[in-house]
């Protein structure tokens, strides 16, 4: 199904490339990918989430990212490159970038997020925290462990 989604998005329109890329989500939502292959799909969300596509689009990408995150583990270099162009999103697609940074449990996401503690939505400004709040928690939690 996933495939068949990827095949429609390389030749389809906004409207259609938004469809698929929910397609993508609801198979990320079953928990059903193995490890590999959900990384796989999320490098490919976060192409799409980065690229000059329509607001739709890109909206869709970052909720299928977002959702893969509540199912997978996603080590922080395959988002990596959602950190590295953070200050081109609108406020609320950077809501959806800072909580998936939050997820990596990265603390290299740390000083990224950090960045928009102060922003001027306050919509950013709560998801900045929520994510330092979860990076910061992990990061207590791996001390405990070691301890």
């Amino acid at each position: 199904m996933v495939e068949s989604a990827w095949v429609e998005l390389a030749s389809s329109g906004v409207r259609p490339r938004d469809h698929c890329l929910d397609v993508v989500n609801d198979v990320l939502e079953t928990s059903r990918l193995t490890q590999n292959d959900a990384e796989r799909a999320v490098e490919r969300l976060v192409t799409f989430a980065l690229s000059d596509e329509g607001y739709p689009v890109r909206e869709s990408a970052l909720h299928a990212v977002g959702t893969a995150s509540t199912y997978y583990e996603l080590p922080y270099r395959v988002v990596e490159p959602l950190a590295a162009g953070v200050d081109g999103f609108e406020p609320l697609l950077l809501t959806y970038v800072l909580a998936i940074l939050g997820c990596t449990h990265d603390q290299a996401a740390l000083p990224i997020v950090e960045r928009f503690l102060h922003h001027h939505h306050p919509e950013v400004r709560r998801e900045a925290a929520d994510a330092v709040t979860e990076l910061s928690w992990h990061r207590e939690s791996a001390q405990d462990e070691t301890a």
